[in-house]
């Protein structure tokens, strides 16, 4: 008697995983959630860095180094275990190191950029991966953005604007501050592009907590050789820019790397100086004008628009195992 074996589950084409261009599904509402939610915390992270008592670098350091035993327990105890790469793996591993190393220039130039610059021009440069990664998924899909993509990317580019326009200033006092941070925002995408791609065979946590531990020893060196305060008096600040940038802020963007657009994540930083000016509104008595309404409802729309017109975009449901 002949014995019907189940059918194979096919792996998902990586046309399929890059698609730009939506689909029937739309984009998964919790990780949108997940990513608008990753932003709202990681705009804390100008405050906190300009709080702690140790040099900017050494402030990357310790967010990476106290989240990382807390991220590796976590991984640990899960169900989705960070696994060892096996044999012919090593792409993987190579992606992960240069993926921490990335991420470790990144924190290093946007925090010494945050203490020479106006937050303003810090978050504005400090997040031009909003338009550096989804350009990556465009030319990774070679097509190019639907109309509705199209319009979401004009009106994000002109909310930033009118929201950063304001307090955006050109001074010669800034420029190498600002110039760290253009620097730190082209590293973060490169960041995005790399853990994307770890995302297609890792679940998030894993993946996260070993690119985090990637990342401690580039801080490190990097604090020492430029002389730093690395030891803190207090360590209030540096505890919640851990928790609050690392583990839940970098947690949620490295779930939804593995479910979204580079279109959708990339948009979505855009939430960050949303907060940051909500935070001068609430926390400094930043009156806020016309044009900083205006900047954040065109904003908002633009992630309506890709939030409906976008599909899944790196990794089908599925895809991972022990997700």
């Amino acid at each position: 008697m002949p014995v019907s074996t189940p059918p194979r589950k096919t792996e998902p084409m990586q046309s399929d995983r890059l698609s730009v261009r939506g689909g029937p599904t739309g984009t998964p509402p919790l990780a949108f959630a997940a990513v608008i939610l990753a932003n709202v915390a990681l705009a804390f992270g100008p405050l906190l860095v300009r709080m702690a008592d140790t040099g900017p670098v050494a402030s990357a350091f310790w967010r990476i180094t106290l989240a990382a035993p807390v991220l590796a327990i976590v991984a640990l105890i899960g169900p989705a275990r960070p696994r060892m790469p096996g044999k012919g793996q090593a792409g993987l591993w190579m992606l992960l190191l240069v993926g921490g190393v990335a991420f470790a220039g990144d924190l290093g130039t946007w925090h010494i950029g945050i203490r020479q610059t106006t937050m303003a021009n810090a978050t504005l440069f400090g997040n031009s991966a909003t338009f550096i990664f989804p350009l990556y998924g465009f030319l990774a899909a070679r097509a190019w953005p639907s109309r509705s993509q199209g319009i979401a990317l004009i009106l994000a580019a002109l909310g930033a604007g009118l929201l950063m326009g304001r307090s955006y200033q050109v001074d010669p006092r800034h420029l190498v501050g600002d110039l760290m941070c253009v620097l730190a925002g082209v590293l973060y995408a490169l960041y995005f592009i790399l853990m994307a791609r770890v995302r297609e065979h890792m679940p998030p946590v894993p993946a996260l907590a070993w690119s985090t531990m990637a990342s401690i020893v580039p801080l490190f060196v990097f604090a020492i050789l430029l002389g730093e305060r690395i030891w803190p008096d207090h360590w209030s600040a540096l505890i919640l820019l851990a928790l609050g940038s690392q583990i839940i802020g970098q947690g949620l963007m490295i779930y939804a790397l593995g479910l979204l657009s580079p279109l959708v994540v990339g948009l979505a930083l855009l939430v960050q100086p949303m907060v940051a000016t909500a935070i001068g509104w609430l926390a400094y008595g930043e009156t806020l004008a016309l044009p900083d309404l205006v900047g954040v409802a065109m904003v908002a729309v633009a992630l309506v628009l890709v939030r409906h017109g976008s599909s899944k975009a790196v990794a089908k449901p599925g895809a991972l195992d022990n997700e």
